[in-house]
């Protein structure tokens, strides 16, 4: 069969249009350098002419030059057209990804809104507020136990005459004498005898010794 009818031919895969842009921009490139070259040649006739004179010669390569001129103005408005097909291309290229982006974006909000559906669905309202009662009673029953646990024992019985007698008492021990500016209590444990001078003999001093008039012979 395949001898009488032949085999089809494999088809070329598509390109992509990132493949059209590479090679339209390569195509612009190939037409600069040729009107590169134009320019260069053009300028060399031009020199050329300037230092002739008028005449069949120098007409001649005045024909040349306008010929030149010619195919460089045709290059220019090719790549001028190439140029703005890649432009086209490229902008395509762009609203092509970003509507992948944003097919993407939508596929991933919409799975993520399925997903707190199903999240949604096993919540309940109901349990939650009786968990909330059930921890605020619990919370009031801690309380009334810490209170329970602080309570005073054996403090109703004092009598609060007693109280306060006990408290003036520690207010005369604490007391200064008018003449002295250092507590009683203190006189007695630095054996202070002239307290009045501010002249202290503390434990394991010497007597302070008394001036004695020198006697002339």
């Amino acid at each position: 069969m395949n001898r009488i009818f032949g085999t089809s031919k494999p088809q070329a895969p598509k390109q992509s249009i990132n493949d059209v842009i590479l090679a339209t921009d390569a195509r612009s490139d190939n037409v600069s350098i040729k009107i590169k070259k134009l320019e260069v040649e053009l300028n060399e006739l031009k020199n050329q002419m300037a230092k002739m004179r008028d005449g069949p010669g120098k007409n001649a390569l005045k024909q040349k030059a306008i010929r030149l001129l010619k195919q460089k103005k045709l290059y220019e408005g090719q790549k001028d057209q190439l140029m703005q097909q890649s432009f086209n291309m490229e902008q395509v290229n762009m609203t092509t990804d970003n509507l992948k982006n944003t097919f993407i974006t939508l596929d991933a909000m919409q799975t993520a809104n399925n997903e707190m559906k199903k999240q949604y669905k096993k919540v309940n309202l109901e349990k939650i507020d009786q968990l909330q009662d059930e921890m605020e009673d619990l919370m009031e029953r801690a309380n009334e136990v810490q209170e329970s646990l602080s309570r005073s024992y054996a403090v109703d019985d004092i009598d609060e005459a007693d109280l306060e007698a006990e408290l003036d008492a520690l207010g005369n021990d604490f007391a200064f004498e008018e003449d002295n500016e250092v507590p009683s209590y203190l006189q007695e444990d630095l054996n202070l005898p002239n307290a009045a001078n501010n002249e202290l003999e503390l434990p394991g001093t010497l007597p302070k010794q008394t001036e004695q008039p020198i006697k002339m012979t």
